[in-house]
């Protein structure tokens, strides 16, 4: 495989800090300083953050420059009832074709957010929680759909840290994830729905809460 471009690599590194949270909602992104941070030129920055705009992690405004776009609760909302019509599109059309080998990976993916939880590994829960609900939406035949569902998931990802840091959020988030899998090992796709349905309402009360909490 190639090396990635300058480009590339600043594109990468930006997208995975802002997913993740390490760079926080509303910071703003100098294009001068990341230049600086890279060792880069300004050019490939400068690319960088317009496919970042493009994807919808940070916004621009003439006269005060990029910042990490930070969402309201009107936003989140709307994230989550559009993943809801798209998610539940994705797992008729998934959840069906899982095998046995794919059921045991969720079971595993749910103990891996189990260990990463007793040891506050918050990042560790995060990647875990997305690999699972990927498990029932990414299959072949739908691939522009599961693009949309992965862009929905990565402008939302920062807020989510809120929801892992909270024991009971946690606990609730496991007890979900097992139902879950009971439907999907029985076979029963509109479960499975139902009970992604339920899991996106109690994780969207929580986040919203959250967001209500930021300063304005």
């Amino acid at each position: 495989m190639r090396p990635p471009t300058a480009q590339e690599a600043v594109l990468r590194e930006l997208r995975d800090a802002i997913i993740s949270g390490a760079i926080a909602p509303g910071t703003q992104l100098l294009q001068e300083e990341v230049a600086e941070q890279f060792g880069v030129s300004r050019v490939p920055v400068r690319e960088a953050l317009r496919i970042l705009e493009g994807e919808g992690h940070l916004t621009h405004t003439a006269q005060r420059g990029y910042y990490v776009t930070a969402l309201d609760i009107d936003d989140l909302v709307e994230i989550y009832r559009l993943r809801q019509l798209l998610e539940s599109a994705a797992v008729r059309h998934t959840a069906g074709r899982l095998t046995e080998a794919d059921l045991t990976v969720m079971r595993e993916l749910i103990e891996k957010i189990d260990e990463a939880g007793a040891a506050d590994d918050i990042g560790g829960i995060a990647r875990a929680n997305r690999d699972f609900h990927f498990m029932l939406i990414d299959s072949p035949g739908q691939a522009r759909l599961v693009r949309l569902i992965h862009q929905l998931w990565d402008v939302s990802s920062p807020y989510r840290s809120h929801y892992f840091a909270g024991k009971e959020n946690r606990e609730r988030l496991q007890k979900e994830h097992r139902a879950i899998l009971r439907a999907a090992t029985a076979g029963d796709t509109e479960k499975v729905i139902e009970l992604l349905d339920l899991h996106r309402r109690n994780a969207i009360a929580e986040l919203a809460a959250a967001l209500s909490e930021q300063p304005s």
